[in-house]
């Protein structure tokens, strides 16, 4: 199958994203849900904190017992009970009165702040208070973090640490969570092997088994990784296989912008190709189609121009199918040279942040994997533009930035 136009990158990233279905949801065990997308708004089924509780170590006390007192003159107490983390008292303080209390215990009846206990003396059971306290101080109020009915997390949230602990805080065991895609990779190229240091004739390593399902997890996707020779007929029954089985299936290899390509002829046969070819530097052979009405991305065999083509492409798709809208942080740094370009394509150029600087790498070729290693972002140069001067202001995006 062989398109002769390039298509611009925006045109490419609309036909993707116009391919994909709506995400599927799923209950599963909140223990379960770190880097899950939540699928439905949360209400909460309680108050937090449910009572107001002692915000440190000390003692509860009525405030107004300590005003004008100090360290040289200090406020005599009478200790009439202790309270434990997960006790409440059954003690109503009264004028004074104090009460030692753990962090998180529930503040005693008629108490209406904690000193420190660092500004305390005790003896026996009388309590000598050096400082004066306002009222509420060192006090978390009942319902200061959230009501029982309120919103406290909404829908296509990464549920990270923090709304682990809101969601569970809310009174939920389990969360409803977008399922994560499960992706076919298939690694072709009848001369690829996995690493050893003994290659024989024209063998290569297939580093891009490793980039891809590392690619592929840092979406949060599920990789299966295959290896499928340069065969037609291989090729076509291995894909008839994953496409019962997985929600996409990306490639990589055999989609140069010419005729005879094994993976593209496969998609053409089996499917729609809807790109074939795209106005990029470098990945500009990347390829997509929708095969029983699941999406296909076809990479370069170079891991650079595949790591690129993942990046633009296919990264914000597999976030999209489960749920997740992430916009990378592009920011605007200084470019240290020239970097010429050509008016209708897109350039990604591997570049290093130094400061208010970035510096484009002097390495070229999409098969320089240590040109990722080195650099730490891309710099965009659009389509509408032909070329960036030295010291002009430029789009980069950080690779950081591109992690869910």
């Amino acid at each position: 199958m062989f398109l002769s136009e390039l298509i611009p990158v925006s045109d490419a990233k609309k036909t993707i994203y116009n391919c994909l279905k709506e995400p599927v949801i799923e209950e599963i065990d909140l223990e379960n849900a770190f880097k899950r997308v939540n699928a439905r708004k949360v209400h909460s089924n309680l108050n937090s904190p449910p009572f107001d509780r002692s915000a440190m170590d000390g003692y509860a006390i009525l405030a107004e017992n300590t005003f004008g007192h100090s360290a040289n003159n200090p406020i005599q107490l009478k200790l009439v009970d202790s309270i434990r983390a997960g006790e409440k008292s059954k003690v109503e303080l009264k004028n004074g009165e104090a009460i030692r209390i753990a962090t998180g215990a529930p503040l005693p009846a008629g108490a209406n702040a904690v000193v420190m206990e660092e500004y305390t003396c005790l003896d026996g059971n009388l309590l000598d208070v050096e400082t004066a306290v306002f009222p509420g101080e060192n006090v978390s109020s009942a319902c200061e973090d959230f009501r029982k009915g309120d919103l406290v997390l909404d829908n296509g949230k990464l549920l990270n640490p923090p709304e682990l602990s809101i969601v569970a805080s809310a009174g939920f065991n389990q969360a409803t969570v977008f399922k994560k895609p499960r992706i076919g990779v298939i690694i072709t190229g009848s001369e690829l092997v996995m690493p050893k240091n003994d290659l024989q004739g024209a063998e290569v390593i297939n580093s891009n088994h490793f980039t891809l399902k590392s690619m592929v997890e840092s979406c949060l996707a599920v990789p299966e990784m295959f290896h499928a020779v340069d065969d037609a007929s291989l090729v076509k029954d291995m894909f008839t296989n994953l496409l019962k089985d997985y929600d996409a299936l990306i490639t990589t290899g055999g989609t140069a912008i010419s005729k005879g390509d094994v993976v593209v002829d496969v998609a053409h046969e089996m499917g729609e190709v809807l790109i074939h070819g795209v106005s990029i530097r470098p990945g500009k052979p990347f390829a997509f189609a929708q095969i029983q009405g699941k999406p296909v991305f076809m990479l370069s065999g170079f891991p650079v121009a595949a790591m690129v083509q993942f990046d633009v492409f296919v990264r914000d798709a597999l976030l999209k199918m489960q749920g997740l809208h992430v916009k990378p942080l592009k920011i605007q740094k200084k470019a240290s040279k020239k970097m010429p370009s050509s008016l209708g394509r897109t350039d990604y150029v591997r570049a290093k942040i130094e400061g208010e600087m970035v510096h484009p790498l002097k390495i070229k070729g999409s098969g320089i994997i240590r040109s990722m290693v080195e650099s730490d972002s891309y710099i965009i140069i659009p389509e509408n533009q032909e070329g960036i001067f030295e010291g002009e202001d430029c789009v980069v995006l950080p690779y950081q930035s591109l992690k869910a």
